[in-house]
């Protein structure tokens, strides 16, 4: 018996002509038309994860998904290849503020989204994998300090940039930003720790868990805790919301493990909005060398006064203190040539 569908015989059905999924969008037809045209591996890589990021997630795609990933792990291997050890690309993002910190995770883990909450930068934002391809800086504020925050691309099984160890490398801290929804959220984790590990990279110091707003979510990430919460400081955000952040803040800020002081002439009031930034363990004459060169060679001895209490009656002279002494954040110092 013929069990040819009408109009879909073997005879009528154009040789060659492949079925195709039904349900293929717009996005997808435009980005795989791009593929077709594309001259360079570069072009060919950013259609096809175009096309990975909008072609319809169901049974039916199963195989031109795989397809799609088949082919993009193909072009970014032949894109490094064609261009070589000594052109790869090495981006130093320099150092600003009290301290930089990278912010490394997998692929959708909302790592741009968190920079642009917490910063003045804009990153490119979009749910397709792979968005950012370089590293984006921007500005976080605590308090009356400034902290460098990094936007780094993905690091996945698919593709990683090769340039990314160094820029790792170089930041003062780390912190790992994973997607609490992420169904493969803990082989992500265990993955990257890998990476690191063999590339004698820093492991992160913070684990954050994204995307709290999202249904589940919470207990997802009391379940990191679990596994997770002796091996890094953890906290769960929402870059959507805003929930967290401010905590994120404080977070970052005790991670780098800094220290403010402020200092004071004598018999003047302190000036309490712009800290000389330290790092814990630091001591009088370091404070004092951040002030100026000089204070650091000819300095006796320094006054030490807590923040709230300087000049006040119950400690109208200070405590003197040596230049060894280990200065804590919120200090304000007088110093004496």
């Amino acid at each position: 018996m013929n069990r040819e569908r009408p109009g879909c015989t073997a005879a009528a059905r154009p040789a060659g002509r492949k079925i195709v999924p039904a349900n293929l969008t717009p996005d997808y037809l435009s980005a795989e038309q791009d593929y077709k045209t594309a001259r360079t591996h570069r072009e060919k890589v950013e259609a096809l994860e175009r096309m990975l990021a909008t072609v319809p997630k169901h049974k039916g795609t199963e195989k031109l998904q795989a397809d799609i990933k088949r082919r993009l792990s193909q072009e970014r291997k032949e894109s490094q290849k064609r261009g070589g050890a000594h052109s790869t690309p090495f981006y130093l993002v320099e150092k600003e503020g009290a301290g930089q910190v990278a912010l490394l995770g997998p692929p959708n883990s909302g790592k741009s989204r968190l920079l642009a909450a917490l910063t003045h930068a804009r990153p490119e934002v979009a749910d397709y994998p792979f968005t950012t391809r370089l590293p984006a800086p921007g500005m976080m504020r605590f308090e009356n300090v400034q902290i460098q925050l990094v936007d780094l691309p993905p690091l996945s099984r698919e593709f990683s940039e090769p340039w990314l160890p160094q820029v790792i490398r170089s930041a003062t801290a780390g912190v790992l930003v994973v997607d609490l929804n992420d169904p493969e959220v803990l082989d992500e984790i265990g993955f990257i720790e890998q990476l690191l590990a063999d590339r004698r990279l820093p492991t992160p110091g913070m684990l954050v868990g994204n995307k709290l707003d999202l249904e589940g979510a919470a207990g997802n990430f009391d379940a990191l805790v679990d596994l997770y919460g002796e091996r890094y400081r953890t906290i769960a955000v929402s870059a959507e919301t805003g929930a967290n952040l401010d905590r994120f803040r404080r977070e970052i800020f005790d991670l780098l493990g800094l220290v403010r002081v402020y200092t004071k002439p004598p018999g003047k009031k302190a000036e309490l909005t712009a800290p000389y930034v330290l790092r814990r363990g630091q001591t009088v004459i370091d404070a004092a060398r951040l002030v100026h060169k000089d204070f650091a060679e000819h300095l006796k001895f320094a006054r030490l006064f807590r923040a709230g209490h300087a000049g006040s009656h119950s400690q109208p002279e200070g405590m003197m203190v040596e230049r060894g002494h280990v200065v804590e954040d919120g200090d304000i110092l007088e110093l004496h040539l």
